[in-house]
């Protein structure tokens, strides 16, 4: 069973999401220029907004400081072990093959103490607390864990994230978790300029003399934008998130949040700068048993508008019959949900049902797990 989101959201001049020179990204599709916001860039929106969806206990953290983390949670466990947590934990990572090192220290600061991972390794927070708890109790006992235990305490009691975004691990395929949901890069649904803003800052601690004697501004600069309407799309492999939790009350919780989350999230990069916080549009959820279907083939052919409308309207129109086309030709969905948060979107209810976008996610995990099942 699969879980399929489509989103149409119009941004406003913004840059949420940069290249390597600071410009917006962009993509060529259908022989336009597009703008584009990476699928990393808004897994990691969607995984900052579980903070509000999802209690800390259940979400994990991606860091090179797992061994610091482990530590910390053996001393809390156990005081007596201060001297020795931090020589445990980066011996018992070592022991499931996850290999460590001093990081380098900065210019003019002390060499650190405290090992860290290579690499960014995602562990959930029962994950920590477990290999703590198994470290002090292995330590009382005068024992030594051996990697198969280590392993299988890294390999349980994954994180709602985890279980979502997946974990890859160089060292050992073996600690690998596939990732149940897949999130595509975001593209708008039309040919995109970018534009240059040129700015100007003053400095507040000249006084008026300064001023007429140097009418230049303290600093010049510009940044590149770009207004887009965008169409957005993410899938959960029902059966996998399932197997990754290892329970269907928190694989219905799981997709729920990431509903709410992957709607309500947005990138931030130059957010200060542009204010671009915005919500879709439109939101249409389809539950399929056969596979996966990304609408954007509906904006292979780019849409364009005049003077007497946007985006939106046309995008959700273009979008809508490409549904119709493509479920007459594939088959159609076992459910369908649908959400016009505009008025220009209500097209979308063609589709399925217009309903609020506070019953969406809810409605659509039980759609996903029945009450009884």
């Amino acid at each position: 069973m699969f879980v399929d989101i489509s989103i149409v959201q119009p941004i406003p001049s913004s840059n949420p999401n940069r290249d390597d020179t600071g410009s917006p990204k962009t993509a060529l599709y259908g022989g336009a220029r597009r703008h584009r916001v990476s699928s990393q860039a808004w897994k990691r929106a969607v995984r900052k907004q579980f903070a509000g969806e999802i209690p800390s206990e259940y979400l994990g953290v991606r860091t090179k400081k797992a061994i610091e983390m482990v530590a910390q949670a053996i001393i809390e466990q156990a005081p007596e072990l201060e001297d020795k947590a931090v020589k445990l934990a980066d011996k018992t990572f070592n022991t499931a093959g996850i290999k460590s090192e001093l990081p380098k220290a900065k210019e003019g600061e002390e060499a650190p103490r405290i090992p860290e991972v290579k690499y960014l390794y995602f562990i959930s927070r029962k994950q920590i607390e477990k290999i703590a708890a198994t470290i002090v109790e292995a330590e009382r006992e005068g024992k030594k864990l051996n990697k198969k235990q280590v392993k299988e305490i890294l390999k349980d009691q994954n994180s709602i994230d985890l279980a979502l975004f997946g974990r890859m691990v160089a060292d050992d395929p073996d600690l690998n978790v596939d990732a149940s949901c897949q999130v595509s890069h975001a593209l708008s649904t039309h040919a995109v300029e970018t534009e240059f803003d040129y700015f100007t800052a003053v400095d507040d601690a000249k006084d008026a003399a300064e001023e007429d004697r140097s009418a230049g501004a303290g600093m010049i600069g510009t940044v590149e934008f770009v207004s887009s309407c965008l169409y957005r799309y993410a899938t959960i492999n029902v059966d996998l998130l399932v197997e990754n939790l290892d329970s269907q009350d928190d694989a219905k919780v799981a997709v729920e949040a990431f509903i709410n989350a992957f709607v309500k999230s947005i990138p931030t990069g130059k957010i200060n700068t542009f204010a671009n916080h915005t919500l879709p549009s439109a939101v249409y959820v389809s539950v399929r048993d056969d596979q996966p279907m990304s609408l954007a083939g509906a904006f292979e052919t780019p849409v364009k508008t005049d003077l007497s409308g946007g985006y939106v309207k046309k995008s959700v129109d273009q979008l809508v019959e490409y549904a119709e086309a493509n479920y007459g030709a594939y088959g159609k969905p076992v459910k369908e949900f649908a959400c016009a948060a505009d008025p220009s979107a209500k097209e979308i209810s063609k589709l399925a049902e217009s309903i609020p976008l506070k019953d969406l996610a809810g409605s659509v995990a039980e759609a996903v797990f029945p009450q009884g099942d």
